[in-house]
């Protein structure tokens, strides 16, 4: 599993590094990976999603192919993107939603924050309100999107949507949880340290399951 710090990137960048990995996985040319960024202020629509659910288009809005309604992206927003082999891990979609949870959960409690899940809802909640989003899609069985988690990031940008498409969504960060600060490269650090860490027994390769 390859990790990379890309730093700050655009939306359509990191859409098009995306894609260009997931073919080259698919040719047997590259690693699975896992990409770590924070994006420009962005708003993006997944498949399910509607435009009734915008209240404020102040910023760029982007319709994207993974599963989910309307979030945003920007500075203070830790995203993964992981790249991974689904059809040699299970093949199970569910199963690798709860994965990711099961990652930012832990990398919260590392911070001193208690997280959950919400049940029929994905992400990642606390009782102060949604501090991680999830979406995804899958091609040719490999994962591509992924994961936002609100580390410092500006909520007054939720407030002009309608969050995942649900009025009145209350948003929380780490920082605010905490009541301090939170250094970005230390909340990579951990999610980088529990996806690996957890990978390798939620969702096994086939290989290392037959051997």
């Amino acid at each position: 599993m390859l990790m990379k710090d890309l730093g700050t990137v655009g939306y359509q960048e990191a859409y098009a590094l995306q894609e260009e990995t997931v073919a080259a996985l698919f040719r047997g040319e590259c690693t699975e990976q896992l990409l770590l960024l924070e994006h420009f202020p962005v708003y993006t629509i997944g498949r399910g999603g509607s435009d009734a659910n915008i209240l404020d288009p102040s910023i760029e809005v982007v319709r994207i192919s993974r599963g989910g309604d309307i979030t945003f992206h920007g500075p203070g927003q830790l995203v993964g993107y992981p790249i991974l082999q689904l059809g040699q891990r299970g093949k199970d979609l569910r199963h690798y939603l709860r994965f990711l949870e099961e990652v930012l959960i832990r990398v919260a409690a590392d911070f001193g924050v208690t997280s959950y899940r919400m049940p029929g809802r994905t992400g990642v909640w606390t009782d102060r309100g949604k501090l991680a989003s999830i979406g995804v899609a899958v091609r040719r069985w490999i994962a591509m999107h992924g994961f936002a988690l609100n580390v410092n990031t500006d909520l007054s940008f939720f407030e002009r949507i309608h969050p995942c498409g649900i009025k009145g969504c209350p948003m929380a960060t780490l920082s605010d949880l905490c009541c301090a600060p939170v250094a970005m490269d230390e909340v990579k650090a951990r999610v980088a340290s529990h996806f690996e860490g957890l990978v390798a027994t939620w969702l096994p390769l086939e290989a290392d399951v037959t051997e």
